[in-house]
């Protein structure tokens, strides 16, 4: 009896802790949902130790930046600690994140609207089915 609850609770385990894969966008970058209903996206990349969201629209092109506003918050759910967004007519930048945190983001595409909430786990380990970071991996189980 012990043995198949150990058991079960591994298999559990594994099924919710394993990647499912992402989605990349046209920039190699991983795609986060910024509405409910597929119409606007956001694609993450990293240059220079800095992460770029740009924003693309259902069809995954480039959207202009125009009244859209960005939020990101890392660290402890209890004290979330809030990162600087910087803006520009490209997209968005921020600090990268330590490694192993997870990075909360609140789109916003207009000042007055209610925001969208993206979660995206950065994990750069490397996965051993397609040797990508884990946060760009997709590989699925």
């Amino acid at each position: 009896m012990k043995t198949r609850l150990i058991a079960l609770l591994s298999l559990i385990t594994a099924f919710t802790f394993a990647h499912e894969g992402v989605e990349l966008g046209p920039n190699g970058g991983r795609i986060v949902e910024f509405s409910k209903d597929e119409t606007m996206h956001g694609e993450v990349t990293v240059k220079k130790g800095q992460f770029h969201i740009a924003l693309l629209d259902k069809d995954m092109k480039p959207v202009s930046l125009d009244k859209q506003e960005l939020t990101a918050s890392t660290g402890d759910r209890d004290k979330p600690t809030r990162i600087t967004v910087e803006k520009d007519k490209k997209g968005f930048t921020l600090p990268v994140i330590a490694e192993g945190q997870w990075l909360i983001l609140q789109y916003r595409p207009t000042p007055d609207s209610k925001p969208i909430t993206a979660r995206m786990a950065y994990d750069t380990s490397n996965c051993s089915g397609c040797n990508k970071a884990e946060w760009l991996c997709q590989c699925k189980d």
